[in-house]
C-alpha cells in the first residue's frame, strides 16, 4: 500500500514500525459542540484507513483524543494560543461546569460517529486526565533549553528547533514575512506557542504547576497522550488539513525535541469540505452538522458514502443535490444486494450454466478494488469499479444468467470489500404502515377499472408518505423512499 506522505510531499510504500502492527494517532475533537460533516469526513477517512489496514491483516490500534481544555477560541490565528478557552466559555454561557459540558458533547460525538458507522478508537484519552504527563513533557523542554517561563506562563522556543516548518512550509522566515501573529508580551518571538498559561483566579479550568496555577495549551495535549498510548514514535497521525499548522507542526518540535526521536512516520489529511464551494461558516448560513443531515431526510449512510464517492487529498463540495445523488446510489447498491440475496435464497438456478463460467466476479471485484485502495486509499474509483460490475450484473439477473451459487460468490466478495466501505444495509425490509398498503389496494383496483386518473392520485399520495410503488405483473411492490 502506497499512502501520501505530507512530510514528504509523496505518495510512500506504507511499512509498520513493527511488523504486523500499527499505530494510528487521530486528532478528536474539542467538546464544546456538536461536530460537523467537515470533522466528520476526516475522522471517516481514519475510519477507512484503519478498515483498510485491518482488511490488509494489520493488527492496529487507535487512538483517538478528547479535547476538553486548552483549545482557545482565536485558532485562526498564528500559534492558536490566544482568546478564551472554548469549554470555558460554553460552561460560563450555559451556565453549567466545564465537566457537563464536555460530558454532554462527548456523547453526542460518539452517537454521531456510531450512526456513521465509524469504529470505535480503542481508546479516548482525555486532555484532563493527562495533566501530569503534559507537565512533565513541558519540564523536558525547559530544562533542554527549548522552552522558556516568564511571568508563569511558559512557551515553546521556534529558534530551537532548526526543523521547524517541515510539514506545513511554515518555515521562520516565511513566518516573519508572512503570518498573521498574535502579540504576547511575554513570548520572546511572536511566533512561540503557548505550553502552559498562567490563569486567571476566575478561570474554570486550572491545575497546580511550578510555574502558576494554570492550564495547558492546546498543542502539547496531543504530544503528551500519544506518546502515552503509541510512544514516542508512531506509524500514522491522521487529522484535517486545517490542523497542519499550527497544530500538527507545533507537536512535531515539541515531541522531537522531548525525545530526540522521530515523532510521526506517515501524516494522512483530509482536504476540506466546501459547501457549494465556499468554506462552511455559520455566518453564512452553510454550516452543517450530522443532524442537520437527518433532518433533512437523509440517512448517515448517504453522506459516508457521499465521503467515499471522492478522494480524501480533494476537497469534496458538499449540496443537497450531492446528497440526492448519494441516496440514489445508495439505494443502487441495497437494491442489488437484495437481488443477490433473492437469488440465493430461491436457489434459482442459471438459464444457461456454461455461459455463467465465463463471468469472475471475484477477480473484476475484489482485485481492482484492493488495486485502487493501495494506491492512497483511492475510494472513488474502487465505487466506480463496483458500479460497472452492479451494472453488469443487473443484466446478467434479469436474464437469469446468474444462478445461486455465482450469487453467493458475488455477494462474498461485496461483503468482502464493504468492511472497508462501512456501509450498513437493512436487515429486512422496512414494514409497510397500513395506511399505504390500503392507498396501494385503492390503485390496483382504480388500475384494473381503467381508472388512471385516480391511479396516479393514489400514486402522489403514496410518495407524499415516502414510499414508491412500482406495478409488477398484475400486482405491486412498495419499498420506501
Amino acid at each position: 500500500m502506497r499512502l501520501y506522505n505530507t512530510l514528504t510531499k509523496s505518495k510512500q510504500e506504507f511499512k509498520p514500525l513493527n511488523k504486523g502492527k500499527v499505530s494510528i494517532y487521530t486528532c478528536g475533537p474539542t467538546v464544546y459542540d456538536y461536530i460537523h460533516i467537515g470533522n466528520l469526513r476526516s475522522f471517516v477517512t481514519a475510519d477507512i484507513l484503519r478498515r483498510y489496514l485491518e482488511y490488509s491483516g494489520y493488527e492496529v490500534r487507535h487512538i483517538k483524543n478528547i479535547t476538553d481544555v486548552g483549545h482557545l477560541t482565536q485558532d485562526d490565528i498564528a500559534q492558536a494560543d490566544t482568546g478564551e478557552d472554548k469549554i470555558a466559555k460554553k460552561a460560563l454561557a450555559e451556565k453549567k461546569t466545564p465537566e457537563e459540558i464536555a460530558k454532554f458533547y462527548t456523547e453526542a460525538f460518539h452517537r454521531d460517529e456510531d450512526e456513521m458507522n465509524i469504529l470505535r478508537a480503542h481508546y479516548f484519552p482525555k486532555a484532563t486526565v493527562h495533566i501530569p504527563q503534559m507537565i512533565k513533557i513541558i519540564k523536558t523542554l525547559v530544562k533542554y533549553g527549548n522552552a522558556y517561563e516568564k511571568n508563569g506562563n511558559v512557551f515553546f522556543d521556534v529558534t530551537s528547533f532548526k526543523d521547524y516548518g517541515k510539514l506545513s512550509g511554515n518555515t521562520l522566515d516565511n513566518l516573519k514575512v508572512g503570518a498573521l501573529l498574535e502579540e504576547h508580551t511575554d513570548k520572546k518571538h511572536p511566533w512561540d506557542f503557548a505550553l502552559w498559561l498562567k490563569a486567571d483566579p476566575k478561570h474554570l479550568l486550572q491545575w497546580d504547576s511550578s510555574w502558576s496555577r494554570g492550564y495547558p495549551g492546546w498543542h502539547i495535549e496531543c504530544s503528551a497522550m500519544s506518546m502515552e498510548y503509541l510512544g514516542n514514535t508512531m506509524d500514522i497521525h491522521t487529522g484535517g488539513e486545517d490542523n497542519i499548522f499550527p497544530h500538527h507542526e507545533a507537536e512535531i518540535a515539541q515531541s522531537e525535541c522531548a525525545t530526540g526521536k522521530k515523532f510521526v512516520n506517515f501524516w494522512v489529511h483530509t482536504r476540506h469540505l466546501l459547501v457549494e464551494g465556499e468554506k462552511m461558516s455559520k455566518s453564512k448560513g452553510n454550516f452543517y452538522t450530522p443532524q442537520d443531515i437527518t433532518r433533512k431526510g437523509f440517512d448517515p449512510m448517504h453522506l459516508r458514502l457521499l465521503y467515499l464517492s471522492s478522494h480524501y487529498r480533494k476537497n469534496l463540495d458538499f449540496s443537497w443535490k450531492a446528497m440526492e445523488q448519494a441516496k440514489a446510489n445508495y439505494k443502487r447498491i441495497a437494491e442489488w444486494v437484495g437481488k443477490l440475496k433473492n437469488t440465493i435464497n430461491q436457489k434459482t438456478e442459471p438459464v444457461n450454466p456454461d455461459a455463467e463460467k465465463d463471468y469472475s466476479f471475484k477477480e473484476q471485484l475484489i482485485a481492482p478494488f484492493e488495486s485502487a485502495m493501495d494506491d492512497d486509499l483511492n475510494t472513488s474509483l474502487a465505487l466506480a469499479q463496483l458500479f460497472q460490475v452492479i451494472t453488469i450484473t443487473n443484466i446478467l439477473l434479469s436474464d437469469k444468467a446468474v444462478g445461486y451459487k455465482k450469487a453467493k460468490e458475488i455477494l462474498e466478495a461485496f461483503e468482502k470489500m464493504n468492511k472497508v466501505f462501512g456501509l450498513k444495509f437493512p436487515e429486512k425490509e422496512t414494514e409497510i404502515p397500513k395506511v399505504v398498503k390500503k392507498l396501494a389496494n385503492e390503485r390496483l383496483a382504480a388500475r384494473k377499472n381503467k381508472n388512471f386518473k385516480k391511479a396516479d392520485e393514489l400514486r402522489k399520495e403514496i410518495e407524499k408518505r415516502e414510499y414508491q410503488i412500482e406495478d409488477a405483473d398484475g400486482s405491486y411492490k412498495i419499498k420506501k423512499l
